[in-house]
């Protein structure tokens, strides 16, 4: 195995079931409809790092028994993919052990509003969570793995999604919030194996991508494969995965992908 990903989320910001919702979904018994805030856990052979921590980062990772991550990434600071943070304390306990803490300068800052005790160096002490701030401002390595920011559009938010590319393969692309992928971004993804897009659901909505307009990269990029996350209760996993066109599904908490 070169690369292996684990989805430890795939639903919007509310989650689903969404409170208070009666609908069919969130109702329903399919495992596959239950989906907590996006995050992905990927592992290689010398490293493994988490991209995004949600509210449900702690739950994710006990029901995923993630026990190793030596490095975090993050897509934007919207509080469904941050709120996290602090959780990635277990993953310090070891004096002296950091965590790299790789983002855009503005989510790094945003990151640093948030949780300025774990950024302001009083906070040093065995269990507490000792961030190692990385600013992205290109390509950079995790391992043997290069990570290529891929900048997005999503509402007024300074978004990134992110190539996985190893042996000058591009095994993966990770864009879980997006409106518009930018003409740069879309060169960047050509020959891309996986692609893993926002899609999150039929109707329009103003700062995601609905399915008609995540199919419409998927047929410009062409990749062997393409999984829609960032999912609402709009979309019931059993009745809408089967109208997709083929090599392309809908990803669900729990599911592993893996590259040779």
């Amino acid at each position: 195995m070169s690369m292996q990903l684990t989805f430890l989320g795939t639903g919007t910001s509310v989650g689903v079931p969404v409170i208070g919702c009666d609908c069919a979904v969130c109702r329903g018994p399919d495992p596959k409809d239950k989906r907590l805030r996006c995050s992905v856990h990927i592992q290689t052979p010398e490293t493994a790092w988490v991209v995004d921590t949600g509210p449900d980062f702690r739950a994710q990772c006990l029901r995923g028994n993630i026990r190793r991550i030596d490095a975090a990434i993050f897509t934007h600071s919207h509080m469904d993919h941050v709120t996290g943070f602090d959780e990635l304390r277990r993953f310090t306990v070891e004096d002296g052990h950091f965590m790299p803490i790789h983002a855009t300068p503005e989510c790094l800052a945003a990151l640093e509003r948030m949780f300025i005790h774990a950024f302001n160096g009083e906070n040093r002490y065995r269990g507490y969570l000792k961030p190692f701030p990385k600013a992205i401002h290109g390509p950079f390595r995790l391992g043997g793995t290069t990570i290529t920011p891929l900048p997005v559009q999503h509402g007024k938010v300074d978004t990134i999604g992110f190539i996985f590319e190893r042996d000058g393969k591009k095994l993966c692309a990770y864009i879980p919030d997006c409106k518009t992928v930018l003409p740069d971004s879309m060169e960047a993804l050509n020959g891309v194996d996986t692609l893993i897009i926002d899609a999150l659901r039929h109707t329009p909505h103003p700062t995601h991508m609905n399915f008609e307009e995540a199919l419409a990269v998927q047929r410009e990029i062409r990749p062997r494969q393409t999984w829609f996350t960032h999912i609402q209760c709009e979309i019931m996993h059993a009745l809408e995965d089967p109208r997709l066109p083929p090599g392309v599904n809908i990803a669900y908490d729990g599911l592993k992908l893996a590259w040779a």
